[in-house]
C-alpha cells in the first residue's frame, strides 16, 4: 500500500512538480490547462496531447483528475489470456504499489472497437483505489458505476457493459494507445468531462505558470469585453470586443512571445 508520504507535498525523481502543485492543477478544467499548455510545448497544439476520439466522463461531478500514468493491456474477449496466465493479478497488482501517486490508471482495449467485457468494476475500483490510484482512462467498457462512484473512482471510457468476459491483464507498464493518444507509464494527466491532456516531460515543471496566466489574461481582457455591454451599442461592443483582444494577444506575447488562441 502507498505510504501516506506519497501524498504531501513531495515528488520523485521521475516526477517534475510537486504534489501541491497537482492540486493547483485540479482547480482548472482540462480546456483551461491546454490553454496554457499550448503556449509553452514544442508540440502540435492541433494534434498531439489530447484524445483525437470521443472519450465519455462517467463522474463528471467529481471534476477533473490529474495524476500519472500508469498503463495496462486487456482483451476481455480472448479467453486464452487466462489459459496461459492463470493469475497474472499478483504481478498486476505489485506494480501498480511500486509507483508513486496520484495515478491514473490508462487501459488498452485490444477487443476495440467491441466492448466484450469491462475491466472496471465495484471490486477493482475499490483494489486499485487502495493501492493510490484515482480514476482510469479506458478505451473499452466499465460496469458498477454507482459503485464506481461510492469508492471514489473516476472512469473515463468508451461505454458501459454487463460482464466482465475474460477480463484480465495481458501485460502492464508499457506504453498503451488509447482515443487515438499514444501514452507511456509514468506521463502526468489532466482529465475531466471534455477529454484528457497528456503533458509531456519537459512542460510540466511550466504548464502551473502558463495554465494561470491565461486564464487570468481571459479574466482581464477578452471575458470582461463580452460581459460588460449594459447601455453600450453595438458598433461600441464591437470596439471593446477588438481593444480587449489586442490587449489578450499583447499579453500573451509579452509572456511567452505567442499571440495566443
Amino acid at each position: 500500500m502507498q505510504k501516506s508520504s506519497n501524498f504531501i507535498n513531495h515528488r520523485t525523481m521521475d516526477q517534475k512538480i510537486f504534489h501541491s502543485e497537482l492540486l493547483e492543477l485540479k482547480r482548472w478544467n482540462t480546456p483551461t490547462i491546454y490553454n496554457g499548455w499550448e503556449q509553452i510545448t514544442n508540440q502540435d497544439s492541433a494534434r498531439d496531447g489530447f484524445n483525437l476520439e470521443p472519450v465519455i466522463d462517467y463522474m463528471p461531478h467529481m471534476g477533473p483528475m490529474v495524476g500519472y500514468a500508469v498503463t495496462v493491456v486487456i482483451e476481455p474477449g480472448n479467453k486464452n489470456h487466462k489459459v496461459k496466465n492463470p493469475d497474472p493479478g499478483k504481478q498486476y497488482r505489485e506494480y501498480m504499489a511500486s509507483v508513486d501517486g496520484p495515478k491514473i490508471v490508462v487501459v488498452q482495449d485490444l477487443d476495440k472497437p467491441v466492448i466484450y467485457g469491462a475491466f472496471w468494476g465495484e471490486v477493482n475500483s475499490n483494489i486499485h483505489r487502495a493501492l493510490g490510484c484515482i480514476g482510469t482512462i479506458c478505451d473499452g467498457g466499465i460496469r458498477d458505476t454507482d459503485e464506481m462512484n461510492n469508492a471514489g473512482f473516476k472512469a473515463l471510457a468508451r461505454g458501459l457493459c454487463v460482464g466482465h468476459a475474460y477480463s484480465t491483464p495481458v501485460r502492464w507498464n508499457c506504453e498503451v494507445e488509447v482515443f487515438g493518444r499514444r501514452i507511456m507509464p509514468g506521463q502526468l494527466i489532466h482529465a475531466d468531462k471534455h477529454g484528457f491532456l497528456v503533458i509531456h516531460d519537459e512542460d510540466q515543471n511550466k504548464i502551473l505558470d502558463a495554465a494561470r496566466y491565461m486564464d487570468s489574461n481571459e479574466c482581464k481582457t477578452v471575458i470582461p469585453s463580452a460581459r460588460s455591454i449594459s447601455g453600450r451599442s453595438k458598433d461600441e461592443i464591437l470596439a471593446g470586443f477588438n481593444h480587449a483582444s489586442k490587449e489578450f494577444k499583447r499579453a500573451t506575447a509579452s509572456k511567452f512571445g505567442q499571440k495566443g488562441e
